[in-house]
């Protein structure tokens, strides 16, 4: 059961370092559970928030939104969850349910959303409440630990390799090789792609870290693979990269910008563009994106690989992540 307090990891302003607090343990509204959490990934959006990039809704706010831990109390209405059962929380945490992205499937888009460890206090911490609805059972195959990061490194890289039409393509490549990369790599492996890995110049450890996962080709972010691209997904928040991954596309091919924030893109020529080749953004996920990512992992199993950190080793973290230190995930164990 838990106690009436707890300790977290809280953000008070922008460019500030995460201070260890005492808080109040969250206190359930009607179809909330109370998740005593075991393990919490780290993730890029986390260092958008703390750099200001995004800006910070309240000031304590609890980051984290790649959560995995143990239901421990529920609010009066729950009933799709009980005591004792393992969830993940993802970042996604609320739709409004009535605009019109909600009403035609497109709850990602919604008009009032609550993200956890962003609006609402997230897994930098020894517990906390997430709305049921918002919940995804884990894989028994995965351990706590192991599992934080597909909560977010797995689903927003599993959202934006659907949104590419990677499924019905061959050539696949990757910009900037961490969390997300490392995942969807592995999947696209597992389904007979050929994964191309671009990586910052100069960073051999990367390259080799995307070979023994299986990339077909390793190379600088800034050079032009030996055969046209079918599609482009960016995970590194950098625009330089948009006119980089264009100029390796094939006409008709699709770029996607995956995460929450970027760089200025910088102009650039018409022609990189033409030939009907796209370019297009992921918004955060929906529900549905968990089940098919999930049902994914069933018939193509990933390993991840991850750096654990004991909950005060938080800045710690952030900083390894920030300097690209980290093969995989960084993971934060309260």
């Amino acid at each position: 059961m838990a106690t009436n307090r707890m300790h977290a990891m809280t953000l008070s302003a922008p460019g500030r370092p995460l201070v260890m607090s005492d808080l109040p343990t969250p206190q359930l509204l009607p179809r909330e559970v109370l998740v005593k959490v075991s393990a919490c990934g780290i993730c890029r959006t986390d260092l958008h928030i703390m750099d200001g990039d995004l800006p910070l809704r309240h000031p304590g706010t609890v980051l984290g939104h790649e959560i995995v831990g143990q239901v421990v109390s529920i609010g009066r209405d729950v009933r799709m969850l009980h005591i004792g059962e393992r969830v993940g929380i993802p970042w996604l945490g609320g739709t409004c349910g009535i605009c019109t992205y909600c009403s035609s499937h497109q709850e990602n888009l919604c008009d009032a959303p609550v993200f956890t460890g962003y609006d609402r206090d997230g897994g930098f911490a020894q517990y906390t409440a997430a709305d049921e609805r918002y919940c995804f059972h884990i894989p028994a195959r995965y351990d706590d630990i192991h599992a934080a990061p597909l909560l977010c490194a797995g689903l927003i890289g599993y959202r934006a390799y659907r949104l590419s039409n990677a499924a019905q393509v061959r050539r696949i490549g990757i910009y900037g090789f961490g969390a997300a990369a490392h995942v969807l790599c592995q999947i696209a492996v597992a389904q007979g792609k050929l994964v191309y890995a671009f990586v910052r110049g100069g960073d051999d450890r990367s390259a080799r870290f995307a070979r023994q996962l299986g990339a077909f080709w390793t190379g600088s972010s800034d050079a032009l693979p030996p055969q046209w691209l079918d599609c482009a997904l960016i995970f590194a928040p950098v625009g330089d990269l948009v006119p980089l991954a264009l100029r390796a596309l094939r006409k008709g091919g699709t770029v996607v910008c995956a995460g929450i924030h970027m760089s200025r893109i910088p102009a650039f020529d018409y022609e990189l563009l033409w030939g009907e080749r796209s370019i297009r953004t992921v918004a955060n996920l929906t529900r549905q994106d968990g089940e098919l990512f999930f049902s994914e992992l069933s018939r193509h199993p990933v390993t991840t690989h991850v750096q654990t950190y004991a909950l005060s080793e938080a800045n710690t973290a952030i900083a390894d992540l920030r300097i690209g230190a980290i093969d995989g995930a960084a993971v934060l164990i309260p």
